[in-house]
């Protein structure tokens, strides 16, 4: 059986390699994260900003809000909080939805 080589992700990446990938300034990224609350990259301890796969995915939409569908600060705020609740509710019914199933499933066995 040939051998098979994993694709090696990294964990976290530094301010420098997310803003390279987004396109946009280090202090860009920084101010970003002043002013939106679901930003929080772990810091170090010498203070350096390790951003994650879930960090670089909102600060692409943030960067997909504000600088391509041209919304203001607050209104791209108002549309991730909007869209948060949509997933919120979207997985509630779904984890609804299972247990229902479950139950269904335990109800035709007796």
């Amino acid at each position: 059986m040939p051998y098979k080589e994993k694709k090696i992700s990294k964990k976290y990446y530094n301010i420098g390699e997310v803003a390279k990938k987004i396109n946009v300034k280090t202090s860009l990224i920084r101010f970003w994260e002043n002013e939106f609350e679901t930003l929080n990259p772990k810091k170090n301890k010498k203070g350096l900003r390790k951003y994650t796969h879930k960090d670089i995915k909102a600060l692409e939409k943030i960067y997909s809000l504000v600088k391509i569908q041209g919304y203001t600060l607050e209104g791209a705020k108002k549309s991730l909080k909007k869209n948060k609740k949509q997933i919120g509710n979207e997985t509630i019914i779904e984890k609804l939805s299972k247990i229902k199933n479950k139950l269904l499933s335990l109800k035709r066995d007796l």
